[in-house]
């Protein structure tokens, strides 16, 4: 949630960057907050003066019962009255018109930062970085999917039967796939000083609201309702929220976590072929960084987290690229964005894998999550996450792109996790 305090004294500045990511009809929505806590504070005022009038009403009938003018006394305190029935209205009307503002404050995005490139779409996200060599495949090169049956290591049909579709049954050494992906990613993590977490896969309310997926405009979270529970759609959202109402110390800097966790995303709209496979699941599994940081050091820590995610892929050998998400693409939670993406190469497509984003100071406004500074002044922190990395489409990659007529090679880096060198 953008800070209200933000809004009021730079409110042009605060036009210009929400026009960056599109948002409609902005100087109106912006308009209509500030003359909401205008009301708010007007509001307020009027309730002070009316408790300030009782007070002093009080303090007169006190001093008319003691020189024993009883009956000016009692006609005093059928003013108490009025005046205790105005202060309900005015508290009535003024929890009205937060509740208003606060509704009206949630429903605006992330300003982004000033650099985020315009655009509309993911089309116009911008290409920073590129990295390796895409792989010379043949033309019998096969999708993940036909590797997949042919090996017999990813079962979609199996867990169409036992779920729907996107939930695949991993089997043999696609499983054992899996669980040395995790172990690695998590492995690295901590060697890069992240401390890990396992956190619930259900979130309540709360959480949701305070990592910025709730309210669910785009249907895209599982919902329990009997309960109130949803099931997450990444790691971020439980791990951030254990600083949700913490007031943090500022030698804590910056607080490093990683979580595995399974994902749980309805992806509804998403068909046609680019959702083949692997390629867009409604449950798949993700490594998780996340980082509670000063806000003087966020940018800073944002690009250590895209060297991270850049140094797995290295290490996996999968070639990719690098993309600054621009205004049209960026979450609605998000200030600043770096997609990771890597090359498919039976496919002859890009596949994202992971994005890194610094959200600034609009998680921790939604969460309460505070510091003091140097000056003792209490400050928001600064929370960001990146993906290292997501499962599904890094198992596609690494099978089509080391793909041979013997079978599947697998990277150096991962046959002490597996216990083999080639799905064969």
């Amino acid at each position: 949630m953008i800070q209200l305090q933000y809004i009021k004294e730079h409110t042009e500045e605060c036009i210009e960057r929400l026009k960056i990511k599109n948002v409609k009809d902005v100087e109106a929505r912006i308009a209509e907050i500030i003359a909401l806590d205008e009301k708010r504070r007007a509001l307020q005022k009027s309730a002070d003066d009316v408790k300030a009038s009782q007070n002093a009403l009080a303090k007169e009938i006190g001093q008319l019962f003691k020189q024993g003018q009883r009956e000016e006394a009692e006609q005093k305190k059928a003013l108490t009255t009025e005046l205790k029935a105005k202060e309900k209205e005015l508290g009535d009307q003024q929890a009205a018109v937060e509740q208003e503002l606060n509704t009206k404050l949630i429903s605006l995005p992330n300003t982004p930062h000033i650099t985020v490139p315009r655009g509309t779409s993911e089309a116009d996200n911008v290409v920073v970085a590129e990295f390796g060599t895409k792989p010379s495949l043949g033309p019998d090169a096969l999708p993940h999917w036909e590797l997949c049956a042919k090996y017999d290591i990813v079962d979609f049909e199996l867990g169409n039967k036992i779920t729907g579709a996107g939930f695949p049954v991993y089997k043999g050494k696609g499983a054992r796939l899996q669980r040395a992906l995790i172990n690695f990613f998590l492995n690295e993590a901590a060697n890069a000083g992240f401390v890990e977490i396992m956190p619930p896969l259900m979130v309540n309310e709360a959480s949701g609201l305070g990592t910025g997926q709730l309210p669910d405009k785009e249907g895209q979270m599982y919902a329990i309702p009997l309960d109130g529970f949803y099931m997450i759609p990444t790691a971020e959202v439980p791990i951030t929220n254990i600083y949700r109402d913490c007031i943090v110390k500022a030698e804590q800097f910056p607080i490093k976590h990683v979580g595995y966790s399974e994902c749980f995303r309805r992806e509804a709209g998403s068909y046609g072929k680019d959702v083949r496979g692997l390629n867009r699941l409604h449950e798949f599994s993700k490594v998780e960084i996340v980082v509670i940081e000063h806000p003087d050091r966020s940018y800073d820590q944002l690009e250590e987290m895209k060297k991270h995610v850049g140094g797995l892929l290295d290490k996996l050998g999968l070639p990719y690229h690098i993309l600054k998400l621009c205004g049209g693409d960026i979450s609605f939670t998000s200030a600043m964005t770096f997609d990771f993406e890597v090359w498919s190469g039976a496919q002859q497509r890009w596949l994202e894998v992971s994005s890194v984003s610094n959200f600034e100071a609009f998680q921790a406004n939604r969460m309460k999550l505070r510091f003091k500074d140097a000056d003792g002044k209490m400050r928001l922190a600064h929370t960001l996450n990146g993906s290292a990395l997501a499962l599904p489409r890094i198992v596609a990659a690494l099978l089509e792109n080391n793909q041979t007529p013997d079978g599947i090679v697998m990277p150096e880096v991962l046959r002490s996790y597996l216990g083999f060198d080639v799905i064969n």
